[in-house]
């Protein structure tokens, strides 16, 4: 039987979800605690990637095992037996060629930035105290919906075959010093949102122009579009599939 996991973590002291050979990976941990409960090798299958540092809110893999799963008590357990920066949610039975990758509708990322000095949440957001035109920046996320080749926003020797991606939302919300960047997606090319944030953020200290974003997007150079931000203010926020209904 397939099962799918939902869980969220902390990427601080990960290399990212998955698997590195001499790195701790939130792949490796969720492998190695589930094998060592259910006294048998699993192996997950992550919905994607995030990279060294980034966190995940909600997260989804799947997996094969050969028993009915009670998945209030494997939660527990589970919760239990793992690293206090990995929570799980829930266990969910589906069928046989459900995927966590390949059957993801859409993905939401958020990223964070204060700018004015915190102590308390400066390992979950980006602390830029420069002064940001919000407007501009919101003016210039409106351009993404315009384009779907996004290649100038992806990590360059990437093994991609498309930079293809249809954005569905993209815009921030100011609260007093805090910003958020929310962008949703159907997929996301690796360093992408990143590299997009760094991007509008230029727009927002006026080092780049709202209108030269379009330029930017139809280069597919990645050199000519923004530094990539710190991956600590990055947030995997949501993923939806057809079958699953949330919490």
């Amino acid at each position: 039987m397939r099962y799918f996991i939902e869980f969220a973590y902390n990427g601080k002291n990960y290399c990212g979800w998955q698997y590195q050979p001499h790195s701790p990976s939130v792949q490796e941990t969720l492998n190695k605690a589930l094998s060592t409960l259910l006294r048998t090798q699993i192996e997950v299958v992550g919905a994607g990637r995030t990279d060294t540092g980034v966190h995940a809110r909600q997260m989804f893999a799947h997996f094969d095992y050969g028993e009915v799963i009670d998945s209030d008590s494997l939660t527990q357990k589970l919760n239990s037996f793992l690293p206090k920066d990995i929570v799980v949610y829930r266990f969910i039975p589906l069928h046989d060629d459900a995927h966590a990758r390949f059957d993801a509708v859409s993905r939401t990322y958020e990223y964070h930035i204060h700018t004015f000095k915190d102590a308390f949440d400066h390992e979950g957001s980006w602390y830029f105290f420069h002064k940001l035109d919000v407007d501009a920046m919101n003016e210039a996320a409106k351009i993404l919906f315009e384009y779907s080749d996004f290649q100038c926003f992806s990590k360059t020797h990437t093994d991609v075959k498309t930079y293809i991606c249809d954005i569905k939302k993209a815009y921030w919300a100011q609260n007093g010093s805090k910003l958020v960047f929310t962008i949703t997606a159907d997929r996301f090319l690796r360093n992408m949102v990143r590299a997009i944030v760094g991007t509008l953020v230029n727009i927002g200290l006026g080092k780049t122009s709202v209108e030269d974003l379009r330029k930017i997007i139809e280069s597919g150079d990645r050199s000519n579009a923004g530094a990539s931000v710190p991956a600590h203010g990055l947030y995997l926020t949501k993923v939806e599939y057809p079958y699953i209904k949330s919490r």
